[in-house]
């Protein structure tokens, strides 16, 4: 089952948000977050087991962003990709 990792990403005016990662192969229909009017933010909780996992944010259907919030690592794109790792 693995451990349930919480991401949350704060994009005013975005209207959908999706998690996509090697952990979903970059699946942009796999993971959509939720959005908290309250906090103002986009949030999901996935079960992940131990190991490092590569993600990027991918907004309104046509722009990936980083996890300001996370440390980077280049990817094959020439850009970077967020990356987490869980214990």
């Amino acid at each position: 089952m693995g451990k349930v990792v919480s991401f949350s990403f704060r994009c005013p005016g975005a209207q959908s948000v999706i998690l996509a990662g090697d952990f979903n192969n970059w699946d942009v229909s796999a993971h959509a977050m939720i959005y908290d009017s309250l906090l103002d933010i986009w949030t999901v909780a996935l079960p992940l087991e131990p190991g490092r996992y590569e993600y990027k944010f991918f907004v309104d259907g046509r722009v990936w962003w980083n996890d300001p919030f996370a440390p980077k690592v280049p990817n094959v794109w020439g850009s970077e990709n967020s990356y987490l790792d869980v214990e």
